[in-house]
């Protein structure tokens, strides 16, 4: 079978890709870096005070909601002590009964009803801000005091405007959003390594 796409196309749509994601980070440092400031100042009140980091997401952005919570209870640079951060949608017979018997839009939601209390922290990802489970976790999280968050990109859709805190990703590509959000997370880690473990070891 040959090849249907020449050597040098191939060099210039990597060329492109690479560019695209550089240019899009580069937007976020100049425009986005107070929000992630917020961001990183109600995580960390949020763990000082005892209270737990939820995230929540489909399909990517769900692997990126659990890479963000394995990060605080096991480890992102320093050795530490685990951090309470948990990821909501990972217990799979808990979403099949909810998704079955209540419905998908429920998967989220429910799970903060059960866990969630006040002072703790919802962080949601969606890359067109209009995922209706994240929405309505979104919505059962201020309904029980729980600070929110939202990573999103395109035009922020149904969710802009609905968090305490949003950083939209300035791009319609899913794989830009995604490949920014990972930075963003991994920022904000880094952000509460050093500021509740500056020597690394506990913090009391």
């Amino acid at each position: 079978m040959e090849n249907v796409i020449t050597e040098k196309e191939i060099d210039e749509k990597i060329h492109h890709w690479f560019l695209e994601s550089a240019r899009v980070k580069e937007e976020l440092a100049r425009t986005q870096r107070k929000n992630m400031a917020k961001i990183a100042a109600i995580v960390i009140d949020a763990i000082r005070n005892g209270n737990t980091i939820f995230a929540c997401g489909n399909g990517g952005s769900m692997c990126d909601a659990l890479h963000l919570t394995e990060e605080l209870t096991g480890r992102y640079k320093k050795n530490r002590k685990p951090l309470p951060g948990l990821c909501l949608g990972a217990n799979q017979g808990s979403v099949s009964c909810i998704g079955n018997d209540f419905g998908y839009d429920d998967i989220f939601c429910r799970e903060v009803q059960a866990f969630g209390k006040k002072g703790d922290v919802l962080i949601g990802f969606s890359t067109s801000g209009n995922s209706l489970n994240v929405i309505k976790a979104m919505g059962c999280a201020k309904a029980q005091g729980l600070k929110t968050i939202a990573l999103l990109g395109k035009d922020g859709g149904k969710m802009k405007g609905m968090c305490d805190v949003e950083i939209i990703v300035p791009s319609n590509e899913s794989s830009r959003i995604q490949e920014s959000h990972m930075l963003i997370y991994h920022s904000l880690i880094e952000l509460v390594d050093d500021t509740l473990f500056p020597e690394g070891g506990k913090h009391e």
